[in-house]
């Protein structure tokens, strides 16, 4: 089989490499180049369980990004595409999805199961919320990991040490002993379970983290997860809305069932089905991450250069209570994401127009209002002294700084053509690390370091 599907792989790396040459202004030698790309992503991924006529289709298309003529290509062959991956797929390749199908279903399973497995220990949803809040990251990625490293057919010492960092996040959200109004619940509520993703990323990149193009495909597979998870808690939400109305009409209160049964189960599976549905599309259809960014980048630059406006005029100062402080960061984070997903389907080659300066304008004006942020912050520290909330945000801050300022640098340089595209990417690969490393610390250290207050 192997050798059959290696001689289709070859056939069709023919046709293309024909298609390719038809045109007068390319020339063997670009060909042969841009051949190379081509084998290299066909080989990344066949590696994640693609069968090689698959690889090569897919690898076409987002080929296409960066090359006007593999995009024509993608297009007229995508009567093709449809039919090898959705339409008519061979014995083996259903029996493979068959199968992963059948991980899903467990890993999900295993999810739902592990938010009511508490209950046999006497703990309850509602009376036990500081719990259930510190550990619902636990539920649900422990078994998307394990999908993972399924998927990705994982080493020994790779599952090893996911593992390891799995039982280390059940340490420090159990460990200590909290009052259930600590400042500390809250914030292993919020950074465990971003700790805890960059595990699954992990996984996700078979143990080798180190490659900044995997770690940037796991950022892409994010984006494209929350889009789908987001649509299924929409989906969720009518039929919780019709099994109340349903059961209402016959005079049955299903008030129980959906609020210990449904929701928390269902959003514990919903992780899983989710990252199998953006697995089972792979790349074939467009991303809708990259879509998205590009609607909300402008809506998201006004507002924040609103924002700067009214506190200039108004001469407010940003409210730095927790609430707020949240709702601040998730503003900067939200634009940090835009601008992820701006890079990851950017064509690479192309020349800067003006969305590259919308994108500018969002980072700088972020970037302003982090400073205010941490004007802010560092007043009220030196006024009332260092809290665990207080800390954790003038840490997030700080990084988030640090990320946006570089990043405002190399996109002025990338648009006025001083640096490489490619260097704006790789800075914001390799600044992952630096988020999972400060997530650790808030779960593991801050309790300790301020008494568990």
């Amino acid at each position: 089989m192997t050798t059959e599907n290696d001689t289709d792989l070859e056939a069709q790396i023919a046709e293309w490499r024909t298609y390719m040459l038809r045109r007068r202004a390319i020339h063997g030698s670009d060909v042969d180049e841009l051949e190379d790309h081509l084998r290299e992503r066909v080989g990344d991924l066949t590696e994640t369980g693609l069968r090689p006529d698959e690889a090569f289709l897919i690898a076409v298309k987002r080929m296409g990004r960066m090359d006007e003529l593999s995009r024509e290509f993608a297009r007229e062959h995508s009567d093709r595409l449809w039919k090898q991956l959705v339409l008519t797929p061979d014995a083996p390749a259903e029996a493979e999805r068959r199968r992963d199908l059948l991980a899903m279903v467990v890993c999900a399973a295993l999810a739902a199961l592990a938010v009511k497995l508490p209950t046999l220990f006497g703990l309850d949803l509602d009376q036990d919320q500081a719990f259930y809040a510190r550990n619902a990251g636990l539920f649900a990625l422990a078994p998307l990991t394990a999908y993972f490293a399924w998927r990705r057919r994982v080493g020994t010492g790779t599952g090893v040490v996911l593992a390891l960092l799995f039982v280390l996040g059940a340490v420090g959200a159990n460990a200590y002993r909290l009052d259930d109004d600590s400042q500390s619940i809250v914030l292993s509520a919020l950074h465990l379970p971003l700790a805890l993703w960059l595990v699954v990323g992990l996984a996700y990149a078979a143990g080798d983290w180190r490659s900044g193009s995997k770690r940037m495909d796991f950022i892409r597979f994010t984006g494209e997860w929350f889009i789908y998870f987001v649509l299924i808690a929409l989906g969720g939400g009518v039929l919780t809305g019709v099994t109340v109305g349903t059961f209402s009409a016959i005079g049955i209160d299903a008030e129980v069932f959906i609020s210990e049964w449904l929701l928390p189960c269902g959003a514990a599976a919903a992780v899983i089905v989710a990252a199998w549905l953006v697995e089972a599309k792979q790349g074939v259809i467009e991303n809708m991450a990259p879509v998205l960014t590009r609607v909300f980048t402008p809506l998201f630059a006004v507002t924040l250069v609103a924002v700067l406006i009214a506190i200039a005029v108004t001469t407010n100062a940003i409210d730095v209570e927790r609430d707020m402080l949240i709702l601040f960061d998730l503003l900067l984070v939200v634009v940090l994401g835009l601008v992820l997903y701006s890079i990851s389907a950017r064509d690479p080659g192309k020349p800067a127009g003006i969305f590259d300066w919308m994108q500018l304008a969002l980072v700088v004006s972020a970037l302003l209002i982090d400073v205010l942020v941490l004007i802010a912050i560092t007043g009220r520290i030196t006024e009332w002294g260092f809290t665990p909330n207080k800390s954790a945000a003038l840490g997030e801050n700080l990084i988030l700084f640090v990320n946006l300022a570089w990043t405002a640098w190399l996109y002025f340089s990338v648009i006025k053509g001083r640096k490489r595209f490619a260097l704006l990417e790789r800075w914001q690969t390799d600044y992952v690390p630096v988020y999972a490393a400060w997530a650790w610390t808030v779960v593991l250290v801050f309790p300790p370091l301020f008494a568990f207050a």
